[in-house]
């Protein structure tokens, strides 16, 4: 399986970059950086690792979208609205996009959330072609089982089957959860409970909080799955060339609690955990950069990592690939047919350099480079 192509032209995007630079300064503010990011999103990085062969288990693979529930648009761009993207979250389902033949992106001011009790299953397939957008000031994606302002549908929320969320053929640039204070972390998708899956999605430039011990998924964090079952990522990108990198204080792609995941033939690079001291904060530290791109922490939990390339993220504290820490030393890492190398900072590698976690940590290391 590969991503869906994003048209691309690089050429054409120098060029305005370059009379950006010259004529107007190119402000680093976010105003500016959202701006910038819209343009640069359909030249970005492509989805997945494009060296990654590992075979696709059909449960972390795409969904049938071919009679969707929901079709945001009428054929013309100017009827993609933000608002006909969050109504559409919403009430759930099948949701596909109908905003023309060109690649387009949907600005969201507040992020689309999931009501628990619209639909079992939510499906958002952007068909290649559609690129959400935070515009720097806001969160993109929102699903909690557990918030009762989304509806409570069982008695145990912290680990029911639905909704079964899945994302698939979208860009996500320029997220940002940095003023959310309850639910913290993931700066374009916060989940909690039920599934959750990402199949050919691109995460470019989303950000969260940039301190705390604890906090963080500059990209996505994730929180108490179904039965513990994994989260699938596959041919997924985050960043994937300098200038596209995610970041936050911990896990400058993906973040979570007690979670499992299975990464299948994706690519990060160029992530960030920007955060100071460790968990637990170091006295006189505010906590955190740990994970350059992937941080897991809690207790019982596997990540699985086969077929993907992780290189040139970067850490002030531990694990400038990966931080896996389970609490009571029960959790296990594998890692099959892929690259871990070039990751940048940190320290604590008892086992293999970038690579954060007790040493007694169960790995299964095979036909892989890790340097």
């Amino acid at each position: 399986m590969k991503a869906n192509t994003i048209s691309k032209n690089r050429y054409c995007y120098l060029i305005l970059f370059t009379i950006c630079i010259s004529l107007v300064s190119c402000s680093s503010s976010d105003d500016n950086l959202s701006q910038d990011l819209i343009e640069i999103a359909y030249n970005g990085p492509a989805a997945g690792n494009p060296d990654g062969d590992s075979s696709i288990p059909t449960d972390a693979g795409l969904e049938d979208v071919s009679e969707p529930d929901q079709i945001i648009g009428d054929g013309t761009p100017e009827s993609c609205t933000a608002q006909a993207f969050i109504d559409a979250v919403a009430k759930g389902g099948k949701i596909v996009f109908n905003c023309g033949s060109e690649p387009i992106t949907i600005k969201l001011n507040k992020p689309a959330k999931i009501f628990n009790n619209a639909s079992e299953e939510v499906i958002i397939d952007g068909g290649g072609l559609v690129t959400l957008s935070g515009e720097g000031k806001t969160r993109i994606l929102y699903m909690n089982t557990c918030d009762k302002n989304q509806k409570w549908t069982t008695s145990h929320c912290q680990n029911q089957d639905h909704p079964r969320l899945t994302i698939q053929n979208l860009t996500f640039i320029n997220g940002n959860s940095k003023s959310e204070r309850k639910y913290d972390g993931g700066g374009a998708i916060w989940v909690r409970g039920g599934r959750f899956k990402m199949v050919n999605c691109r995460f470019f430039n989303n950000v969260c909080a940039d301190l705390g011990p604890d906090v963080g998924g500059g990209a996505v964090r994730v929180f108490s799955q179904y039965e513990n079952k994994p989260v699938y990522v596959t041919n997924c990108t985050f960043g994937g060339e300098e200038g596209y990198g995610n970041e936050g204080s911990n896990g400058g792609a993906i973040s979570s609690i007690g979670v499992s995941w299975t990464i299948i033939n994706s690519l990060f690079s160029h992530n960030k955990a920007i955060g100071n001291g460790g968990n637990p904060s170091q006295s006189g530290t505010p906590g955190g950069g740990s994970g350059g791109a992937i941080y897991n922490d809690g207790n019982t939990m596997t990540l699985t990592i086969k077929g993907s390339r992780i290189d040139q993220n970067e850490v002030i504290q531990h694990g400038s690939s990966i931080f896996f820490v389970t609490n009571d030393h029960s959790g296990n890492i594998k890692i099959d047919n892929s690259v871990i190398q070039d990751n940048i900072g940190g320290s604590w590698y008892p086992v293999y350099p970038s690579i954060s976690m007790h040493s007694d940590t169960q790995i299964d290391v095979t036909n892989s480079i890790i340097e």
